[in-house]
């Protein structure tokens, strides 16, 4: 049986009825996988993905969504926000409005915190243990405390903010870009995640960002084998994209 078959992920295909067809802004978010939502990117992350974790314990929410009536009714009917991770610094979006309206604790790592002054904060450093489903841990390099989110629902899920994106083909890769922070450092963090994981306990990528590239895929299935294929030497010497 396949990773992304229905009964072991219970992956979800977009919905493309007219009635979904509604502008970004208030499209509502669709489900992803059993307990996992995405919303529509968000302007005010530059087009970045946030993603809704339902659990029984407390819903996680990753990322900024757009903060707006449909997105903030949402969550209500959903029991609400007991914590916001963010994956790195591009994902503050409207980080103060949320927490205001949910009540939300929000965490990131250490060294990005002091951008969230006056906030209800945690930051971690290394790793941190939220739920015996879930954890956190940091990935630096696309900025000094870009960290991934990983779910250990439908034989693993990462989230992994801009650290990790889909290129053309839908792939998981690093992308260089000019606002990338530590290059080397970020190749480096690939290499801690593929020495990390298997394919048994990686089975899907949630990214933060590039998400047209999935065509309509909530995320990327079968994650780990065209990671652990990634030839990191090479990209070590890539170019910055514009």
């Amino acid at each position: 049986m396949q990773p992304d078959s229905p009964q072991q992920g219970n992956f979800i295909p977009p919905q493309n009825s007219p009635s979904n067809r509604l502008p970004t802004a208030l499209k509502a978010p669709r489900p992803i996988l059993d307990t996992i939502f995405a919303f529509a990117p968000n302007r005010d992350t530059l087009g970045g993905t946030a993603y809704l974790i339902v659990e029984n314990a407390g819903n996680l929410l990753i990322d900024c969504p757009a903060w707006n009536e449909t997105n903030e009714q949402f969550l209500r009917e959903k029991g609400g926000v007991s914590l916001l991770f963010l994956t790195h610094r591009g994902g503050i979006g409207k980080a103060r409005e949320i927490q205001e309206a949910t009540g939300c604790q929000i965490l990131i790592q250490e060294q990005e915190a002091y951008l969230l002054p006056e906030l209800n904060v945690t930051s971690f450093q290394y790793e941190l243990t939220l739920s015996p489903n879930c954890s956190v841990l940091w990935t630096p390099g696309h900025s000094p405390g870009s960290a991934c989110l990983y779910y250990t629902s439908a034989g693993g899920v990462l989230f992994s903010g801009r650290h990790l994106l889909p290129n053309q083909q839908g792939e998981p890769v690093p992308l260089r870009t000019s606002k990338t922070f530590h290059w080397p450092r970020q190749i480096q963090s690939v290499k801690l995640l593929i020495e990390r994981f298997t394919p048994e306990t990686l089975n899907y990528l949630c990214p933060g960002a590039n998400t047209g590239s999935l065509r309509g895929r909530g995320a990327i299935a079968q994650t780990y084998k065209p990671l652990a294929q990634l030839d990191l030497g090479a990209l070590l010497n890539a170019q910055p994209l514009l």
